[in-house]
């Protein structure tokens, strides 16, 4: 479906054959010194549920044809949308994507309480930041350079592939209270576009137990990589693991040519941001969603 309001851009939700260009102008929009915004190890890892759930969820503002900003319904209450680095500050684009956002009819958030996620420096967190929407809690963004070489990590880490893909389920499952991971969302993740420029790691200790689990998402060469999801599994906290997997991963980015690396927590989880930070992540400031309260 689209919807055009005469402004000379369209909303539209995607369809499964469109996913590949909704990936690709996620993987371009990528670059070093631009803002921290929704990559396509985002959309890799939403396509966990399949490609006909990933399409309904993503919504596209294209100007005569060529999409000019991307957002992911990661749920029905919230949306992260990342826009060309070079449209951050188009007053028609801010305007028309803080009136979509703003109207149920328009099919993008739910009615009600709900969420956004925009680049910093994007003219429409302004626009509804005048219009009474609220600043949410922060989350941290951190970052590691790859310009320099990335020593092994203290922990035998392996690349995970179909027969091995029940461990890194496992771990997932073992590391996140309530996950729904499975073996066979798994291998649909691994069906999918973004999943070509991704790895599966899992890191195992002196007994060759599964101990830590990352998946890491290259955007293409000399672009910033992402790491999401990262666990430890419960049993096995507490003896460096979190850091050695996100070594591992930082590793496994720079042989796919990542220009860096970087992933976002919860300002709460104090434990986490110490992980990536002990594994040679640096800290950036603090990001926080808008909120609309009902």
């Amino acid at each position: 479906m689209v919807w055009d309001r005469g402004m000379g851009l369209e909303l539209g939700t995607a369809t499964v054959g469109g996913l590949r260009d909704v990936v690709g102008v996620l993987r371009e929009w990528q670059c070093e010194g631009s803002p921290h915004q929704l990559h396509p190890g985002d959309v890799g890892w939403y396509w966990r549920f399949g490609a006909e759930q990933t399409a309904a969820a993503m919504r596209t503002w294209s100007r005569d044809g060529v999409i000019v900003a991307v957002g992911l319904l990661d749920e029905a209450d919230l949306v992260r949308i990342a826009f060309d680095p070079a449209v951050l500050q188009d007053v028609e684009l801010a305007e028309r994507v803080a009136a979509d956002v703003a109207e149920p009819e328009c099919g993008v958030l739910v009615a009600g309480k709900v969420y956004l996620e925009a680049p910093a420096g994007a003219l429409v967190r302004d626009l509804l930041a005048e219009a009474g929407w609220q600043l949410d809690e922060p989350w941290v963004p951190l970052r590691r350079d790859l310009s320099e070489p990335v020593g092994a990590p203290e922990l035998r880490v392996d690349v995970i592939g179909a027969e091995e893909a029940h461990e890194r389920v496992t771990v997932q499952r073992e590391s996140f209270e309530g996950s729904t991971f499975t073996n066979e969302r798994w291998f649909t993740m691994a069906d999918g576009i973004p999943y070509a420029d991704a790895r599966c790691l899992v890191g195992r200790n002196q007994l060759g137990e599964s101990v830590a689990a990352v998946t890491v998402w290259s955007a293409g060469e000399g672009k910033p990589g992402y790491l999401e999801p990262m666990g430890v599994h419960r049993m096995h906290r507490g003896r460096g693991y979190g850091e050695a997997i996100t070594v591992a991963a930082a590793q496994h980015l720079q042989e796919m040519g990542a220009s860096s690396a970087y992933t976002c927590t919860p300002a709460f989880n104090v434990g986490a941001v110490a992980t990536y930070e002990a594994a040679g992540f640096v800290r950036q400031p603090d990001l926080r969603d808008l909120r609309r309260d009902a």
